[in-house]
Formats: C-alpha cells, sequence, structure tokens
C-alpha cells in the first residue's frame, strides 16, 4: 500500500469535538501504519480572541479543552499499546493567548486549597505568532515590557478511552492520557498508550504554541493547531501509564495528587521499564535511574498534577523500547514530509 493511501484526512467539524474520553462513537477509522491529518481548536473553543474576552463570561462549562476524535484503531484491543507518534504540529492562527483565572493555578487558592484571601484577578494575554521567525511575543498587561519567546509547539491533551466504560472530561490527565500538558509532547515524540476498548478511541487537543513546565499559572499559550500523526500498534504489554519516547529520551509519566505521588508513579514506571529494557535487577535499575534520570514538571495544576521521568537513551545500550515503534513510526513520518 502507497502512503498516499494511508494517509487520512480528519474533516474539521466543531459539532463533532469531544469534551471528554470514553463514551462517544469515532469520527473515523484508521489501520495501524495510517498517518492521520488532523485540525485542533484551543482550549477556549476559539472564543477568547482579546483583552476584553475573558473565559469565564465567553466559556460555558464543560465545553472547555475541546478534542478532536475520538479516532478508532483497527485491530486494537485491550491489552495492546497503542504508539502515537507526532509527524507535525504548527500554530494554524498567527496568535495565541494564555490567561489567569480566580481558584486555578498553581498560585493561588483553588477549589482543594481553600483561603479567605481574594481569588487572582481573571486576565488575557494574548501573543502573536510569527511562524517564519519561529516565535511568539510576550507584551506585558501593565507597562511596556515585551519579549519574543521561542515557538516550541505540542499538545497538551492526548489521550485514549479509559477503562470499564468511565468517561473522564478532557481536561483531567489519569493514566488514560487526556489533559498531561507536558512540554516533551512535542513534535517527533512517541507517546505510547494502554488499550482499554477496542479501537483505542484516541483524541487530541489543546495545543500550546509554548508552554513552561508546570504550566504555572494554568494555561500556556493556547493556540488552534493543524497536526500530523502515525499511528501503530504493539500487541500486548500495554503500559501502566502513558509513556513518552523521544530520540534521545524515554520518559514515563505519573498523574496524582499530591505532587510528590505523582513523581513516586512515573519514576516507579521508569525503573520498571528500564529493568524489563535492559534485563537489569529491579535495585539496579533503581540505582541507574537515580543516577541519570530527569524529573521534569508537565502541570501542577490540574485535577491530577503530572510529572514525567526521563532517562537519556544513550545509558540504554541499544536497547529499543516497543519493537522500535518510534525508529517505525519517525520514518513513516519522515517519508510523509517529504512527499507533502
Amino acid at each position: 500500500m502507497s502512503l498516499s493511501d494511508r494517509v487520512i484526512s480528519v474533516p474539521v467539524d466543531p459539532d463533532r469535538y469531544a469534551y471528554s474520553f470514553g463514551g462517544g462513537s469515532p469520527v473515523v477509522t484508521v489501520r495501524p501504519g495510517s498517518v492521520v491529518e488532523l485540525f485542533t481548536e484551543d482550549c477556549f473553543g476559539g472564543r477568547v480572541r482579546g483583552p476584553a474576552d475573558l473565559p469565564s463570561q465567553v466559556c460555558a462549562f464543560p465545553y472547555l479543552n475541546p478534542v478532536t476524535g475520538p479516532i478508532a484503531v483497527a485491530g486494537a484491543e485491550p491489552g495492546d499499546a497503542l504508539a502515537v507518534h507526532f509527524v507535525d504540529i504548527a500554530p494554524a492562527r498567527d496568535w495565541g493567548v494564555s490567561s489567569t483565572f480566580p481558584h486555578f493555578g498553581a498560585l493561588t487558592a483553588t477549589h482543594t486549597t481553600a483561603m479567605l484571601h481574594p481569588a487572582l484577578e481573571e486576565r488575557v494575554w494574548v501573543y502573536g505568532i510569527d511562524t517564519k521567525a519561529g516565535t511568539c511575543r510576550f507584551e506585558a498587561t501593565r507597562g511596556d515590557f515585551a519579549v519574543d519567546l521561542p515557538l516550541d509547539p505540542m499538545h497538551g491533551t492526548v489521550g485514549v478511552a479509559p477503562a470499564a466504560g468511565e468517561r473522564l472530561m478532557s481536561i483531567s490527565p489519569g493514566v488514560h492520557g487526556g489533559n498531561m500538558d507536558t512540554p516533551e509532547l512535542r513534535a517527533g515524540t512517541t507517546v505510547y498508550f494502554p488499550v482499554n476498548v477496542e479501537g483505542a478511541m484516541f483524541a487530541v487537543g489543546d495545543g500550546h504554541a509554548r508552554q513552561g513546565e508546570g504550566e504555572v499559572c494554568g494555561t500556556a499559550v493556547e493556540c488552534a493547531m493543524n497536526t500530523v500523526v502515525a499511528v501503530d500498534l504493539v500487541k500486548g504489554g500495554a503500559p501502566a501509564v502513558p509513556r513518552l519516547e523521544s530520540d534521545d529520551f524515554l520518559l514515563s509519566t505519573g498523574h496524582a495528587r499530591p505532587l510528590e505521588d505523582a513523581f513516586r508513579i512515573s519514576q516507579h514506571d521508569l525503573v520498571q521499564w528500564t529493568a524489563n529494557l535492559l534485563g537489569l535487577d529491579r535495585l539496579d535499575a533503581y540505582q541507574l535511574v537515580s543516577q541519570a534520570g530527569l524529573a521534569p514538571a508537565a502541570n501542577v495544576c490540574d485535577t491530577q498534577y503530572t510529572m514525567v521521568a526521563k532517562l537519556p537513551k544513550s545509558v540504554l545500550g541499544g536497547a529499543r523500547a516497543y519493537e522500535g515503534a518510534h525508529e517505525r513510526l519517525r520514518a513513516l513520518g519522515a517519508e510523509y514530509l517529504r512527499q507533502r
């Protein structure tokens, strides 16, 4: 089958956006080895366009953080691992937005951290995006300071349907993926998910033109995206939590509150993954991860926090994860980009 026969374009249909993982019918079904082109709306549904568009006034709960999907993968069965490789992530508009919310973010009172002091002011920042220059421009809302920041497009939300018929809002991260908000999820990265239901039913949204680690204020530079992914299946061996692989790193995720439990979950999975890949005793793997690993924060503001545990592939002696799925999908993505 030629590459052109494996490229699937998902029609843009705002009426089909999903706001949860689990439930609903697939917008399209694709085969393993397919390349999928799709558009994702920003987390505000495109309604926040300027400083006067306060999210609390122009957005309606629960219609926040729309995702494109679900997309079914033919042959995916519970217990399999679904591999989703991000081939390209490109801002679809020349602007993005960020905001502060009352009772949301890492440095304010929240619904779980009750305080007597007033909530933070709701405010909107608009970022001009220059894809040719590779920058987005921060401009202070009080004063004249401005600075260009490097573009680093990524997706904050990607996941599969949860197990046991559960349905989870798209603003929540968990073992199904969802709103993980890790800047590591950029083009060139492969994500491995446990398949929980027939077809896997994955969905993608919440594009960020860039995001600092932790997404501290609760929002990144939120932006609509034109995105291309390549998908594959690894039969059996579903991971306990979403895992990521880039050319240089293996990464495990953890989702929980408090933050140290999210840290422990991510580290535990990376130790187990390393032990299995290298055939190491668990404490030997623990020692290796302890000395060579990194621990970037993903989000410290969502309904559950997300931490990432990160190990350089240079210490793995050439061991390959998931039967080389990352390398296969990277090659498929490179072929797509050459022919586009």
